[in-house]
Formats: C-alpha cells, sequence, structure tokens
C-alpha cells in the first residue's frame, strides 16, 4: 500500500532553496545530515492533466502546487517574510492559486482547492 508521496526539487540555488522552504515557506524540515533537509507536508494529492488542450505542456512534464485553506492569510504572511509572486491569486475551475519563482529558477503554484479533499470517489 501507498502511504506517501516524496518529491525532489533539483537547483543550482539547493541551500537557498532548503532555506526558502524553511523559513519563507515555513515547512517542517527533518535535517538528514549536511545541511540536508527533508520537508514534512501533511497532505498531498495528485492530478493527471491530458496534454491535448492549447497551453498544456508536453508529456512527460512535471509540475507542482503547494496547497493552503486560506490564500489570502497565507500569501499575506509570505509577503511580510519577503516572498515576491509572480502574479495575482485568480480564481480557476479547480481554486484560487498564485504563482512564485523560487530560488535556482523554480515556479509554483499556490493554490486553495476548490474541491473537497477529503471526500474521494
Amino acid at each position: 500500500m501507498i502511504t506517501g508521496m516524496h518529491g525532489m526539487f533539483y537547483s543550482s540555488q539547493a541551500t537557498e532553496l532548503r532555506e526558502f522552504l524553511r523559513d519563507k515557506m515555513q515547512l517542517p524540515a527533518y535535517d538528514v545530515g549536511g545541511g540536508w533537509l527533508i520537508f514534512d507536508l501533511p497532505k498531498a494529492d495528485l492530478g493527471v492533466h491530458p496534454t491535448n488542450f492549447p497551453g498544456s505542456p508536453d508529456s512527460g512534464t512535471h509540475y507542482l502546487s503547494f496547497c493552503t485553506d486560506d490564500i489570502e492569510t497565507t500569501v499575506r504572511e509570505m509577503r511580510e517574510r519577503g516572498v515576491e509572486f509572480l502574479d495575482e491569486i485568480t480564481e480557476q475551475r479547480y481554486g484560487l492559486v498564485i504563482h512564485l519563482e523560487m530560488p535556482g529558477g523554480i515556479n509554483v503554484e499556490i493554490y486553495q482547492p476548490a474541491y473537497g479533499r477529503d471526500k474521494p470517489v
């Protein structure tokens, strides 16, 4: 049985990215030695999207979003910690979203889901 998911970022600014995730995004972390941090994320879900619509990336592309229950508060608090966003909060079919670039040129999305994460099919 699958009990979780482990993701990985490859970054030309690994130390800065670890510090960003720990200090700016305030993700809880475990130091596994040598300053290598593993971040403990409380929830995960996984989507699979088709590539046959305008603007979709090539097959094999991976994308990461961080979820929040209150995007307005999360964005305000992150801005107070010095985080700059690439756009403003917008409403999409699946929820409220905003984007940012992390150290190493890694773009991610923060979103507040519009669907019931606690109600699987």
